[in-house]
This record gives structure tokens, sequence and C-alpha cells, in this order.
């Protein structure tokens, strides 16, 4: 890895602690304990098993997921050292009106940020004992909808297989 993650994980990790939103945003949902940089944390670490990928999206997406929540959650802005491609794939992952708004605009993204938001979903139903019915459902075949975009563009990666398990019924 050609980056040192350390400086990004304890940004993000100072970002969502000490300047979130609101309060409720600095913790996960389903127990209000969570510190939630353990989100994006977990997104970013795990787009770092893919070595099905190229090297490349590996690092753009380690540093995009980690910061994919700051603009939309948090009340700092975005580090001037990161490349300006980063800023814009965080840019293009912020749906300020929430997730009928990213469900909708997601087809018109890049098909690296549908590949990172599927890390960002799988990671959100890994916890989603918060959510409605309804909502699940929904968030669940959205999911499975982007797991089919993904894999049709990168193969079979371990985000998929996790995603295949996620959505079994949908």
């Amino acid at each position: 890895m050609s980056i040192t993650l350390q400086p990004h994980i304890d940004f993000i990790i100072t970002a969502h602690q000490f300047h979130s939103k609101s309060p409720d945003k600095s913790v996960r949902l389903w127990d209000k304990k969570t510190p939630y940089s353990i989100h994006p944390v977990w997104c970013a670490m795990t787009i770092l098993t893919e070595t099905a990928l190229p090297k490349n999206i590996r690092v753009n997406g380690v540093l995009t997921l980690l910061y994919h929540d700051v603009l939309e959650d948090t009340n700092v802005k975005l580090p001037s050292t990161l490349k300006p491609l980063i800023i814009k794939y965080i840019r293009d992952m912020t749906f300020s009106e929430g997730i009928t708004q990213e469900m909708e605009e997601i087809w018109d993204k890049p098909k690296e940020i549908r590949l990172f938001k599927l890390y960002d979903k799988v990671s959100n139903l890994l916890d989603a004992t918060w959510m409605s019915d309804e909502l699940k459902i929904k968030y669940r075949e959205y999911t499975a909808r982007l797991m089919r975009d993904v894999e049709s563009n990168y193969g079979n990666l371990n985000i998929v297989k996790l995603a295949r398990v996620m959505t079994a019924d949908v």
C-alpha cells in the first residue's frame, strides 16, 4: 500500500466523535453506543481484502470509504491533502437528501461509486436491527441491485459474496 492510513483513520474518528452534526450521528443506530467511525473503517478495510481489484481502485476506495460520511454527518471539511479524484468520489457518494435520493441517483454515478456504495450498504445491513421492516426490505432490494451491478462490472468479489448472503431472499 502506498499510503499511510493511520492519519486518515485518526481524522475520521475525530470528525465523527467530536464534530458530528448531531449527537446521534456520532454513534451507530443499532445500540446508540458504538462509535460511528467503525462503519467507515470497516468499509475501508474490507475493500483492501479485494485482491481481485486493481491496486488503484483499492487505494482510491480505501480513502473514499474512510471519508464517505464526513460531508454528510460532520461539520468538518475534507483534508486539503486528499487528491481531487478522491474528493470527487466522496462528493459522488454524498446524498444530502438521504437514501431515497441515493437510490434514484446512484445509477448515474461512475461504476466505482456503485462499487464503494456496496461496501457501505453491506456494512449497514450487518447492524440493521434499527431499521423498520419496510425500510429493511427496500434497503435489501437496493443492495441486491447494487450487488448485481458490481458483479457485472468487477466479477465475484468478496463484497459480492457478502451482499449475496445479506440479500439471499430478495
